[in-house]
Protein backbone atom coordinates (compact mmCIF):
# COMPACT_ATOMS: atom_id res chain seq x y z
CA UNK A 1 0.00 0.00 0.00
CA UNK A 2 1.34 3.52 -1.14
CA UNK A 3 0.60 6.53 1.42
CA UNK A 4 -2.34 7.74 -0.91
CA UNK A 5 -3.87 4.41 -0.39
CA UNK A 6 -7.85 4.53 0.61
CA UNK A 7 -8.61 1.85 3.34
CA UNK A 8 -12.06 0.35 3.44
CA UNK A 9 -13.94 2.41 6.61
CA UNK A 10 -13.36 0.88 9.87
CA UNK A 11 -16.47 0.74 11.95
CA UNK A 12 -15.21 1.71 15.72
CA UNK A 13 -16.78 1.41 19.06
CA UNK A 14 -17.80 4.57 20.68
CA UNK A 15 -15.00 6.30 22.61
CA UNK A 16 -16.28 5.62 26.10
CA UNK A 17 -16.05 1.74 25.19
CA UNK A 18 -12.33 1.45 23.92
CA UNK A 19 -11.20 3.74 26.71
CA UNK A 20 -12.98 1.22 29.70
CA UNK A 21 -10.97 -0.90 27.24
CA UNK A 22 -7.95 0.29 27.62
CA UNK A 23 -7.91 0.30 31.39
CA UNK A 24 -8.62 -2.73 31.87
CA UNK A 25 -6.02 -3.96 29.49
CA UNK A 26 -3.38 -5.60 31.95
CA UNK A 27 -0.49 -4.08 30.47
CA UNK A 28 -2.12 -0.72 31.24
CA UNK A 29 -3.83 -1.90 34.44
CA UNK A 30 -0.51 -2.88 36.20
CA UNK A 31 1.50 -0.22 34.72
CA UNK A 32 -1.10 2.76 36.60
CA UNK A 33 -1.16 0.38 39.68
CA UNK A 34 2.54 0.55 40.38
CA UNK A 35 2.34 4.29 39.08
CA UNK A 36 0.21 4.94 42.22
CA UNK A 37 2.31 3.05 44.18
CA UNK A 38 5.60 4.57 43.93
CA UNK A 39 6.36 6.74 46.29
CA UNK A 40 9.06 8.36 47.90
CA UNK A 41 11.04 5.25 48.92
CA UNK A 42 10.52 4.03 45.46
CA UNK A 43 14.29 4.23 43.93
CA UNK A 44 15.14 3.49 40.23
CA UNK A 45 18.66 2.53 38.73
CA UNK A 46 20.29 4.40 35.47
CA UNK A 47 18.16 3.37 33.40
CA UNK A 48 14.73 4.19 35.08
CA UNK A 49 14.17 0.81 35.66
CA UNK A 50 13.28 -0.57 39.37
CA UNK A 51 16.20 -1.40 41.27
CA UNK A 52 16.02 -5.16 42.14
CA UNK A 53 15.50 -5.17 45.79
CA UNK A 54 11.97 -3.51 44.75
CA UNK A 55 10.94 -5.88 42.20
CA UNK A 56 9.29 -8.32 44.62
CA UNK A 57 7.14 -5.32 46.51
CA UNK A 58 6.13 -4.43 43.20
CA UNK A 59 5.12 -8.17 42.04
CA UNK A 60 2.82 -8.11 44.99
CA UNK A 61 1.40 -5.03 44.43
CA UNK A 62 0.19 -6.61 40.96
CA UNK A 63 -0.44 -9.29 42.56
CA UNK A 64 1.69 -11.32 40.98
CA UNK A 65 4.11 -15.04 42.23
CA UNK A 66 5.94 -17.16 40.56
CA UNK A 67 9.55 -17.52 38.79
CA UNK A 68 8.13 -14.87 36.56
CA UNK A 69 6.68 -12.18 38.51
CA UNK A 70 9.79 -10.10 39.08
CA UNK A 71 10.36 -9.71 34.94
CA UNK A 72 6.37 -8.73 34.83
CA UNK A 73 6.72 -5.90 37.23
CA UNK A 74 9.80 -4.92 35.70
CA UNK A 75 7.79 -4.47 32.46
CA UNK A 76 4.86 -2.88 34.07
CA UNK A 77 7.15 -0.10 35.51
CA UNK A 78 8.50 0.22 32.22
CA UNK A 79 5.27 1.22 30.94
CA UNK A 80 4.85 3.25 33.64
CA UNK A 81 7.72 5.38 32.98
CA UNK A 82 7.50 5.08 29.26
CA UNK A 83 3.69 6.55 29.48
CA UNK A 84 4.34 9.61 31.60
CA UNK A 85 2.64 7.96 34.55
CA UNK A 86 6.05 7.67 36.25
CA UNK A 87 8.56 10.47 36.55
CA UNK A 88 12.02 10.60 37.29
CA UNK A 89 12.85 13.45 39.52
CA UNK A 90 16.12 12.53 39.97
CA UNK A 91 18.34 10.29 37.97
CA UNK A 92 21.36 10.52 40.11
CA UNK A 93 19.39 9.47 43.07
CA UNK A 94 16.81 7.37 41.53
CA UNK A 95 14.02 9.03 42.87
CA UNK A 96 10.88 8.95 41.37
CA UNK A 97 6.99 10.57 41.49
CA UNK A 98 3.92 10.22 40.17
CA UNK A 99 3.86 11.78 36.45
CA UNK A 100 1.38 14.48 35.35
CA UNK A 101 -0.34 12.29 32.74
CA UNK A 102 -1.39 9.58 35.23
CA UNK A 103 -3.99 12.11 35.93
CA UNK A 104 -4.85 11.77 32.14
CA UNK A 105 -6.33 8.21 33.06
CA UNK A 106 -9.17 9.29 34.82
CA UNK A 107 -9.52 11.74 32.23
CA UNK A 108 -11.77 12.00 29.19
CA UNK A 109 -11.70 8.89 26.85
CA UNK A 110 -9.67 10.73 24.47
CA UNK A 111 -7.07 11.25 27.17
CA UNK A 112 -7.01 7.83 28.37
CA UNK A 113 -7.30 6.45 24.73
CA UNK A 114 -3.80 8.59 24.14
CA UNK A 115 -1.87 6.91 27.15
CA UNK A 116 -2.87 3.66 25.54
CA UNK A 117 -1.65 4.13 21.99
CA UNK A 118 1.75 5.50 24.07
CA UNK A 119 1.61 2.09 25.61
CA UNK A 120 0.76 0.30 22.47
CA UNK A 121 4.12 1.63 20.45
CA UNK A 122 6.16 0.58 23.66
CA UNK A 123 4.84 -2.94 23.24
CA UNK A 124 5.15 -2.60 19.50
CA UNK A 125 9.30 -1.89 20.10
CA UNK A 126 9.75 -4.84 22.21
CA UNK A 127 7.79 -7.20 20.11
CA UNK A 128 10.25 -6.29 17.42
CA UNK A 129 13.53 -7.74 19.82
CA UNK A 130 14.71 -11.39 19.54
CA UNK A 131 14.39 -13.23 22.79
CA UNK A 132 16.25 -11.68 25.80
CA UNK A 133 18.30 -14.72 25.83
CA UNK A 134 19.88 -14.48 22.31
CA UNK A 135 20.77 -10.69 23.00
CA UNK A 136 22.84 -12.08 26.26
CA UNK A 137 24.70 -14.81 24.23
CA UNK A 138 25.37 -12.27 21.48
CA UNK A 139 27.20 -9.88 23.19
CA UNK A 140 30.32 -9.04 21.79
CA UNK A 141 33.46 -7.71 23.74
CA UNK A 142 33.14 -4.35 25.23
CA UNK A 143 29.12 -5.01 25.93
CA UNK A 144 27.89 -4.45 23.05
CA UNK A 145 25.29 -6.33 21.31
CA UNK A 146 26.54 -7.62 17.29
CA UNK A 147 23.19 -7.73 15.72
CA UNK A 148 25.20 -9.58 12.27
CA UNK A 149 25.54 -12.56 14.96
CA UNK A 150 21.94 -11.98 15.90
CA UNK A 151 20.56 -12.92 12.25
CA UNK A 152 18.39 -9.70 13.02
CA UNK A 153 17.70 -6.54 11.08
CA UNK A 154 15.53 -4.11 13.36
CA UNK A 155 14.35 -1.81 10.89
CA UNK A 156 13.25 -5.28 8.58
CA UNK A 157 11.40 -6.83 11.51
CA UNK A 158 9.56 -3.65 12.17
CA UNK A 159 8.49 -3.06 9.12
CA UNK A 160 7.36 -6.93 8.70
CA UNK A 161 5.39 -6.45 11.78
CA UNK A 162 3.33 -3.32 10.67
CA UNK A 163 3.02 -5.40 7.72
CA UNK A 164 1.33 -7.85 9.17
CA UNK A 165 -0.67 -5.86 11.02
CA UNK A 166 -2.19 -3.98 8.16
CA UNK A 167 -2.91 -7.14 6.57
CA UNK A 168 -4.45 -8.50 9.66
CA UNK A 169 -6.42 -4.49 9.58
CA UNK A 170 -7.72 -5.12 6.09
CA UNK A 171 -9.02 -8.30 6.39
CA UNK A 172 -10.99 -7.37 9.34
CA UNK A 173 -12.13 -3.74 8.15
CA UNK A 174 -13.05 -5.13 4.57
CA UNK A 175 -16.19 -6.76 3.76
CA UNK A 176 -14.29 -10.18 1.96
CA UNK A 177 -12.52 -11.00 5.04
CA UNK A 178 -13.47 -12.42 8.23
CA UNK A 179 -14.73 -9.45 9.96
CA UNK A 180 -14.59 -10.47 13.74
CA UNK A 181 -13.89 -13.99 12.97
CA UNK A 182 -10.43 -15.10 14.42
CA UNK A 183 -7.49 -15.33 11.46
CA UNK A 184 -5.25 -18.46 10.98
CA UNK A 185 -1.78 -17.55 11.92
CA UNK A 186 -0.55 -19.82 9.02
CA UNK A 187 -2.83 -17.87 6.71
CA UNK A 188 -1.28 -14.10 7.98
CA UNK A 189 2.52 -15.50 7.94
CA UNK A 190 1.32 -16.48 3.96
CA UNK A 191 -0.21 -13.18 3.31
CA UNK A 192 3.45 -11.47 4.02
CA UNK A 193 5.67 -13.85 2.25
CA UNK A 194 3.79 -15.96 -1.00
CA UNK A 195 3.54 -14.44 -3.99
CA UNK A 196 0.06 -13.76 -4.88
CA UNK A 197 0.32 -15.27 -8.47
CA UNK A 198 2.56 -18.48 -6.55
CA UNK A 199 0.31 -21.25 -7.56
CA UNK A 200 2.08 -24.40 -5.26
CA UNK A 201 4.53 -23.14 -2.81
CA UNK A 202 8.01 -24.46 -2.75
CA UNK A 203 9.65 -26.06 0.12
CA UNK A 204 11.68 -23.31 0.64
CA UNK A 205 8.67 -20.54 1.07
CA UNK A 206 7.20 -23.03 3.09
CA UNK A 207 10.26 -22.84 5.65
CA UNK A 208 9.97 -19.18 5.57
CA UNK A 209 6.45 -19.27 6.12
CA UNK A 210 6.42 -21.67 9.41
CA UNK A 211 9.77 -19.40 10.73
CA UNK A 212 7.41 -16.77 10.50
CA UNK A 213 4.07 -18.17 12.34
CA UNK A 214 6.67 -18.54 14.88
CA UNK A 215 8.31 -15.08 15.08
CA UNK A 216 4.61 -14.12 15.32
CA UNK A 217 3.66 -16.14 17.78
CA UNK A 218 6.60 -14.50 20.52
CA UNK A 219 5.25 -11.39 18.90
CA UNK A 220 0.91 -11.95 19.42
CA UNK A 221 2.04 -13.61 23.02
CA UNK A 222 3.25 -10.00 23.49
CA UNK A 223 0.63 -7.92 22.43
CA UNK A 224 -2.78 -9.70 23.65
CA UNK A 225 -1.89 -8.22 27.04
CA UNK A 226 -1.99 -4.73 25.51
CA UNK A 227 -5.35 -5.57 24.37
CA UNK A 228 -4.41 -5.04 20.89
CA UNK A 229 -4.83 -8.70 19.67
CA UNK A 230 -7.06 -11.84 21.23
CA UNK A 231 -4.66 -14.86 20.99
CA UNK A 232 -4.83 -18.30 20.87
CA UNK A 233 -0.89 -19.55 20.87
CA UNK A 234 0.43 -21.75 18.27
CA UNK A 235 0.66 -25.72 20.46
CA UNK A 236 3.50 -26.36 21.54
CA UNK A 237 2.62 -30.34 21.50
CA UNK A 238 2.93 -29.80 17.74
CA UNK A 239 6.94 -29.10 18.17
CA UNK A 240 8.35 -32.15 18.99
CA UNK A 241 11.79 -30.29 19.51
CA UNK A 242 12.52 -27.07 20.34
CA UNK A 243 14.76 -26.50 17.54
CA UNK A 244 12.37 -27.72 14.64
CA UNK A 245 9.49 -25.70 13.32
CA UNK A 246 6.30 -27.17 13.24
CA UNK A 247 4.92 -28.71 9.75
CA UNK A 248 2.16 -26.92 7.92
CA UNK A 249 -1.50 -28.18 9.36
CA UNK A 250 -3.06 -30.74 7.36
CA UNK A 251 -6.75 -29.79 7.01
CA UNK A 252 -9.28 -26.76 8.54
CA UNK A 253 -10.05 -29.10 11.65
CA UNK A 254 -6.14 -28.97 12.68
CA UNK A 255 -5.41 -25.28 11.40
CA UNK A 256 -6.72 -23.86 15.20
CA UNK A 257 -3.83 -25.43 16.94
CA UNK A 258 -1.43 -23.66 14.68
CA UNK A 259 -2.12 -20.19 16.19
CA UNK A 260 -5.28 -18.13 15.51
CA UNK A 261 -5.85 -14.00 15.72
CA UNK A 262 -8.22 -11.64 16.03
CA UNK A 263 -7.84 -7.66 16.64
CA UNK A 264 -10.12 -6.36 19.48
CA UNK A 265 -12.15 -3.43 19.03
CA UNK A 266 -9.11 -1.29 20.68
CA UNK A 267 -7.14 -2.72 18.55
CA UNK A 268 -8.64 -1.48 15.16
CA UNK A 269 -8.93 1.78 16.77
CA UNK A 270 -5.25 1.46 17.70
CA UNK A 271 -3.95 0.04 14.49
CA UNK A 272 -6.35 2.83 12.13
CA UNK A 273 -4.59 5.17 14.34
CA UNK A 274 -1.08 4.81 13.57
CA UNK A 275 -2.00 4.05 9.87
CA UNK A 276 -3.10 7.67 10.54
CA UNK A 277 0.11 8.74 11.43
CA UNK A 278 1.82 6.96 8.45
CA UNK A 279 -0.07 9.22 6.33
CA UNK A 280 -2.76 6.70 5.18
CA UNK A 281 -5.94 7.08 4.43
CA UNK A 282 -7.96 5.49 6.98
CA UNK A 283 -11.91 6.47 7.55
CA UNK A 284 -13.87 5.52 9.74
CA UNK A 285 -17.75 5.24 9.59
CA UNK A 286 -19.37 8.28 11.16
CA UNK A 287 -16.46 10.63 9.82
CA UNK A 288 -18.85 12.11 6.94
CA UNK A 289 -21.91 12.33 9.39
CA UNK A 290 -21.48 16.13 9.93
CA UNK A 291 -20.19 17.18 6.70
CA UNK A 292 -22.05 18.11 3.36
CA UNK A 293 -23.83 15.90 0.87
CA UNK A 294 -20.96 16.72 -1.35
CA UNK A 295 -18.45 15.24 1.06
CA UNK A 296 -20.56 12.63 1.40
CA UNK A 297 -20.86 11.20 -2.04
CA UNK A 298 -17.15 11.69 -3.09
CA UNK A 299 -16.40 9.98 0.23
CA UNK A 300 -18.33 6.95 0.20
CA UNK A 301 -17.25 6.63 -3.45
CA UNK A 302 -14.92 3.88 -2.98
CA UNK A 303 -16.61 2.61 0.09
CA UNK A 304 -17.61 -1.45 -0.32
CA UNK A 305 -21.56 -1.67 -0.58
CA UNK A 306 -22.02 -2.23 3.20
CA UNK A 307 -19.50 0.35 4.61
CA UNK A 308 -21.72 3.49 2.74
CA UNK A 309 -25.06 2.24 3.67
CA UNK A 310 -23.65 2.24 7.02
CA UNK A 311 -21.99 5.59 6.40
CA UNK A 312 -25.11 7.12 4.53
CA UNK A 313 -27.50 6.14 7.25
CA UNK A 314 -25.55 8.27 10.01
CA UNK A 315 -25.68 11.37 7.18
CA UNK A 316 -28.99 10.83 6.88
CA UNK A 317 -30.18 10.29 10.78
CA UNK A 318 -29.09 14.05 11.49
CA UNK A 319 -31.42 15.61 8.63
CA UNK A 320 -34.95 15.87 7.49
CA UNK A 321 -35.32 13.96 4.51
CA UNK A 322 -36.65 16.86 2.63
CA UNK A 323 -33.84 19.03 2.82
CA UNK A 324 -31.29 15.83 3.11
CA UNK A 325 -32.83 14.76 -0.68
CA UNK A 326 -32.21 18.30 -1.95
CA UNK A 327 -29.15 18.45 -0.79
CA UNK A 328 -27.66 15.47 -2.34
CA UNK A 329 -29.50 15.74 -5.70
CA UNK A 330 -27.55 19.22 -5.58
CA UNK A 331 -24.46 17.50 -4.69
CA UNK A 332 -24.92 14.54 -7.38
CA UNK A 333 -24.96 17.58 -10.82
CA UNK A 334 -21.53 17.67 -12.32
CA UNK A 335 -19.75 16.47 -15.91
CA UNK A 336 -16.56 15.65 -14.30
CA UNK A 337 -15.33 12.33 -14.21
CA UNK A 338 -16.33 11.21 -10.79
CA UNK A 339 -20.07 12.68 -11.74
CA UNK A 340 -21.73 8.92 -12.29
CA UNK A 341 -20.43 7.60 -8.77
CA UNK A 342 -21.91 10.35 -7.18
CA UNK A 343 -24.97 9.97 -8.88
CA UNK A 344 -24.84 6.65 -7.83
CA UNK A 345 -24.03 6.96 -4.59
CA UNK A 346 -26.89 9.75 -4.21
CA UNK A 347 -29.45 7.23 -5.87
CA UNK A 348 -28.35 4.17 -3.00
CA UNK A 349 -28.61 7.43 -0.04
CA UNK A 350 -32.08 8.29 -1.95
CA UNK A 351 -33.60 4.66 -1.50
CA UNK A 352 -32.84 5.05 1.99
CA UNK A 353 -35.31 7.82 2.47
CA UNK A 354 -39.09 8.14 2.76
CA UNK A 355 -42.06 9.53 1.09
CA UNK A 356 -41.41 12.75 2.31
CA UNK A 357 -38.56 13.47 -0.03
CA UNK A 358 -41.13 13.42 -2.85
CA UNK A 359 -41.18 16.98 -3.51
CA UNK A 360 -37.36 17.28 -3.93
CA UNK A 361 -37.56 14.85 -6.47
CA UNK A 362 -40.12 16.37 -8.50
CA UNK A 363 -38.41 19.44 -9.04
CA UNK A 364 -35.58 17.71 -10.80
CA UNK A 365 -37.86 15.85 -13.11
CA UNK A 366 -36.69 18.00 -16.07
CA UNK A 367 -33.11 18.33 -15.08
CA UNK A 368 -30.93 16.48 -17.87
CA UNK A 369 -28.80 14.79 -15.16
CA UNK A 370 -31.20 14.35 -12.51
CA UNK A 371 -34.24 13.57 -14.33
CA UNK A 372 -33.91 10.02 -15.14
CA UNK A 373 -32.63 8.96 -11.47
CA UNK A 374 -35.71 11.03 -10.69
CA UNK A 375 -38.52 8.93 -12.59
CA UNK A 376 -36.68 5.87 -10.82
CA UNK A 377 -37.38 7.03 -7.38
CA UNK A 378 -40.43 8.43 -7.88
CA UNK A 379 -42.25 4.90 -9.29
CA UNK A 380 -40.18 2.68 -7.26
CA UNK A 381 -41.91 4.56 -4.10
CA UNK A 382 -44.99 4.42 -6.26
CA UNK A 383 -45.82 8.06 -7.02
CA UNK A 384 -48.66 9.12 -9.16
CA UNK A 385 -48.42 11.20 -12.01
CA UNK A 386 -44.60 9.99 -12.95
CA UNK A 387 -44.11 11.33 -16.89
CA UNK A 388 -42.19 8.90 -19.44
CA UNK A 389 -38.72 10.02 -19.81
CA UNK A 390 -37.64 10.95 -23.23
CA UNK A 391 -35.94 8.61 -24.82
CA UNK A 392 -32.74 10.26 -25.24
CA UNK A 393 -32.75 10.80 -20.98
CA UNK A 394 -33.22 7.14 -20.93
CA UNK A 395 -29.91 6.23 -23.06
CA UNK A 396 -28.03 9.38 -21.06
CA UNK A 397 -29.13 7.24 -18.02
CA UNK A 398 -27.74 4.51 -19.23
CA UNK A 399 -24.25 5.49 -20.16
CA UNK A 400 -24.16 7.35 -16.35
CA UNK A 401 -25.11 4.34 -14.95
CA UNK A 402 -22.70 2.01 -16.55
CA UNK A 403 -20.06 4.89 -15.98
CA UNK A 404 -20.49 4.92 -12.21
CA UNK A 405 -20.63 0.54 -12.16
CA UNK A 406 -17.23 1.07 -13.89
CA UNK A 407 -15.99 3.23 -11.82
CA UNK A 408 -16.96 1.13 -8.44
CA UNK A 409 -16.34 -2.13 -9.73
CA UNK A 410 -14.12 -2.23 -12.42
CA UNK A 411 -14.82 -5.13 -15.42
CA UNK A 412 -16.84 -7.12 -12.59
CA UNK A 413 -19.37 -10.16 -13.47
CA UNK A 414 -22.15 -7.61 -12.51
CA UNK A 415 -20.91 -5.39 -14.83
CA UNK A 416 -20.72 -7.79 -17.71
CA UNK A 417 -24.45 -9.01 -17.23
CA UNK A 418 -25.52 -5.53 -17.41
CA UNK A 419 -23.51 -4.55 -20.49
CA UNK A 420 -25.31 -8.30 -21.95
CA UNK A 421 -28.58 -7.30 -20.79
CA UNK A 422 -28.59 -3.67 -22.87
CA UNK A 423 -27.63 -4.79 -25.70
CA UNK A 424 -30.19 -7.38 -25.90
CA UNK A 425 -33.08 -5.25 -24.66
CA UNK A 426 -32.37 -2.67 -27.15
CA UNK A 427 -32.72 -3.45 -30.71
CA UNK A 428 -30.18 -1.11 -32.80
CA UNK A 429 -28.91 -0.17 -29.27
CA UNK A 430 -25.09 0.84 -30.74
CA UNK A 431 -26.64 2.73 -33.42
CA UNK A 432 -28.34 5.52 -31.16
CA UNK A 433 -26.20 5.56 -28.01
CA UNK A 434 -23.05 6.72 -29.63
CA UNK A 435 -24.92 9.73 -30.26
CA UNK A 436 -25.34 10.30 -26.45
CA UNK A 437 -23.88 13.93 -25.17
CA UNK A 438 -22.31 12.18 -22.21
CA UNK A 439 -18.40 13.20 -21.24
CA UNK A 440 -18.55 9.19 -20.41
CA UNK A 441 -19.88 7.49 -23.54
CA UNK A 442 -16.83 6.36 -25.84
CA UNK A 443 -15.07 5.17 -22.52
CA UNK A 444 -18.27 3.06 -21.67
CA UNK A 445 -18.78 1.97 -24.96
CA UNK A 446 -15.32 0.84 -25.15
CA UNK A 447 -16.05 -0.99 -21.91
CA UNK A 448 -19.24 -2.73 -23.41
CA UNK A 449 -16.92 -3.99 -26.75
CA UNK A 450 -14.20 -5.27 -23.64
CA UNK A 451 -16.98 -6.77 -21.80
CA UNK A 452 -19.56 -8.36 -24.30
CA UNK A 453 -19.34 -11.92 -24.88
CA UNK A 454 -20.34 -11.82 -28.76
CA UNK A 455 -17.60 -11.00 -30.77
CA UNK A 456 -20.18 -9.60 -33.39
CA UNK A 457 -22.17 -7.34 -30.49
CA UNK A 458 -18.55 -6.43 -28.87
CA UNK A 459 -17.30 -4.84 -32.93
CA UNK A 460 -20.64 -3.07 -32.92
CA UNK A 461 -19.89 -1.54 -29.24
CA UNK A 462 -16.42 -0.64 -30.50
CA UNK A 463 -17.10 1.06 -33.60
CA UNK A 464 -19.85 3.20 -31.64
CA UNK A 465 -17.00 4.04 -29.24
CA UNK A 466 -15.14 5.22 -32.09
CA UNK A 467 -17.99 7.52 -33.67
CA UNK A 468 -19.22 8.87 -30.34
CA UNK A 469 -15.05 9.79 -29.32
CA UNK A 470 -15.03 11.54 -33.24
CA UNK A 471 -18.49 13.11 -31.96
CA UNK A 472 -16.75 14.73 -29.35
CA UNK A 473 -13.44 15.74 -30.70
CA UNK A 474 -11.38 13.38 -29.03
Amino acid sequence: MSDSSTLPPARLRPEAELARDALSAPVLARAARLARWAGPDTRVDAGGGLVEEQLPAAAGQLGLSGDDAAAYASEAWRIAVDTGLVEITDEEAGTVAAGEDLALLTGSPQDVLGVWLTALEAVLADAGVPDLDDLVDAMAEGGEVDLSSLDWDPDAEAEFLDGVLGNLYLLTVGEEGPGDAPVPLPALAASMIVPSDMGEPSNEVLEQVSDAMMRLDDQFRLLEPVGLVEYQPVDEALMADADEEPAAPVDEADVTRYGMVRLTPLGLYGLRARLLDAGFDAPAVGDLADKGADALLDGTAPFPPAAAHAETELWLAGRGPLDAARELLAAARGSDPGAPLRRLRCQQALSLVGAEAEPALREVLDDAELGGLARVWLTEHGAADVPAPPQEMVFWLTIDTVAAQLAAEGNSEELRALVEGLARQHSGFFDTVWRVEHPATPDVLEAMGRLHPDKKIAKEARKAAFKARSQQGG
